[in-house]
């Protein structure tokens, strides 16, 4: 009788997280967070299960954002819709500009394994059919909600040349480009995290 495998997924301490300086909402002190959290010294691969309801470890994700800017220098980022079909079930039915999830315990890579772990998320969820730039613009922490309180984000940008890039998974709804205006207009459909990122990254200073 074959037993089903448990997901274990990267985690590190609230505790570690919080000694190099809480914040909430969004930070661009990458350096000063990801050269300890991602240190292979204090991450851990545990049950998501267990995890999630957890709220003593946070769990990493890299959240990308896929962003275009046109010859009159107008910026579209992706958007669409979670499906019922995607992992976190308390997210389903939100809007979001973020394309990524958790770190597994098979992303065993020699050099990086959040490196592989975000490598195979984009991989299994989008199809990208342009050259791109990719560049680590900051985290995220929201401890307002539950799903906030067990997860890190580590948002990226991909700025693609052309706007080659589809859904590659039925449960990612509506994908396409907007304006920067149409995303601030409709920011309350929007998952907390993608608020968080257009308040910190789209706004006109």
């Amino acid at each position: 009788m074959s037993m089903v495998q448990t997901e274990q997924v990267m985690v590190v301490s609230t505790e570690l997280f919080r000694s190099l300086g809480y914040f909430q909402g969004f930070s661009t002190e990458i350096d000063s967070y990801l050269n300890v959290l991602l240190d292979s010294a204090n991450t851990s691969y545990r049950p998501r299960s267990e995890m999630e309801e957890d709220p003593s470890f946070k769990q990493l994700i890299p959240y990308v954002i896929f962003r275009h800017t046109d010859e009159d220098n107008c910026q579209r980022v992706v958007r669409y819709t979670r499906g019922k079909g995607q992992g976190e079930k308390r997210l389903h039915s939100k809007q979001s500009i973020g394309i990524g999830g958790h770190i597994s315990n098979i992303d065993s890579a020699d050099f990086s394994p959040y490196r592989e772990g975000m490598r195979r998320e984009l991989e299994e969820e989008v199809i990208i059919e342009t050259p791109y730039d990719e560049t680590c613009v900051g985290l995220i922490n929201d401890d307002t909600n539950e799903v906030g309180k067990v997860h890190l984000g580590v948002v990226h940008i991909i700025d693609v040349e052309l706007p080659n890039v589809a859904a590659r998974e039925d449960e990612i709804i509506n994908f396409g480009f907007v304006d920067i205006p149409t995303l601030i207009a409709d920011r309350d459909r929007l998952e907390s995290w993608s608020q968080i990122c257009v308040d910190h990254l789209f706004r006109s200073k």
